[in-house]
């Protein structure tokens, strides 16, 4: 099996996202082509939710079988259901409210305010993908996992020099001390993750730059956590010109 890792540049954020969505439609109706269902692993930021928002406008868009796709999410914010800062909404928002998916493929994160803490919450996500996985399994096939990157390296909510990004065993942890609020959250882990069949990472502007470098300069995952990521046939980073600005000419694919 393939394993590749490619940076796709553009000239900016709205050709970025654009592309991103395209190339979404386009791979998701060939995996759909080629098995019964597909699971989609989503994120939240500003350039997460613009791809899902240039999906939704796409003219392609209902060439998706949407009744065969199921959503799931890498991290959320544990703050009540509703918020405006929840992933979940933003997503539907953008995407989820305009398309035809059945809302039992819809797998948002438990948020603050459903009765469980957030050892429970952690624990009852991690039962609903093992409930969504073949049997034996822990974990659904994630065909496509869509992930942001911060400045600082961080993806879903696995943070540096914390010990998220250490976790071996777990397919779903707490995050009770994030850096940046809110402090408590809910991610996938880096095995779960990395199960992925394709990773997309999808970053703009120049602050990221600096952790888009170092992840594929080598840096180690604890200090640059997006280094530990990769997928099981490919790792594509999606990004814009400012962002792809410390990133090795010979890592840069061409886009055709």
């Amino acid at each position: 099996m393939t394993n590749e890792r490619r940076v796709l540049v553009h000239l900016n954020k709205e050709s970025l996202s654009a592309s991103v969505a395209a190339r979404f439609i386009t791979k998701t109706v060939d995996i759909l082509d080629d098995q019964d269902a597909a699971n989609v692993v989503l994120t939240g930021g500003s350039v997460g939710i613009a791809v899902l928002a240039a999906i939704n406008s796409s003219p392609a868009r209902d060439t998706i079988d949407w009744g065969r796709v199921s959503f799931w999410w890498g991290d959320e914010r544990w703050v009540p259901k509703g918020h405006p800062n929840r992933n979940e909404l933003q997503a539907r928002e953008a995407l989820l409210d305009h398309i035809s998916v059945p809302e039992q493929n819809v797998h948002p994160f438990p948020a603050s305010d459903e009765g469980d803490d957030l050892e429970a919450a952690a624990a009852r996500y991690a039962a609903e993908l093992a409930l969504a996985a073949p049997s034996g399994a822990a974990l659904p096939r994630f065909d496509i996992t869509f992930l942001g990157v911060g400045p600082d390296g961080h993806v879903a909510s696995l943070f540096p020099h914390q010990s998220g990004i250490r976790e071996s065993q777990a397919s779903v942890i707490p995050i009770l001390n994030a850096p940046k609020p809110p402090a408590e959250r809910l991610s996938l882990t880096r095995p779960a993750l990395n199960s992925s069949e394709r990773v997309w990472l999808v970053l703009a502007g120049s602050d990221k730059a600096s952790a888009l470098g170092l992840a594929l300069a080598g840096a180690s995952r604890d200090e640059v956590p997006v280094a530990g990521i990769k997928g099981r046939k490919r790792t594509v980073f999606f990004v814009d010109s400012e962002a792809a600005a410390e990133v090795p000419e010979n890592l840069i694919a061409p886009i055709y």
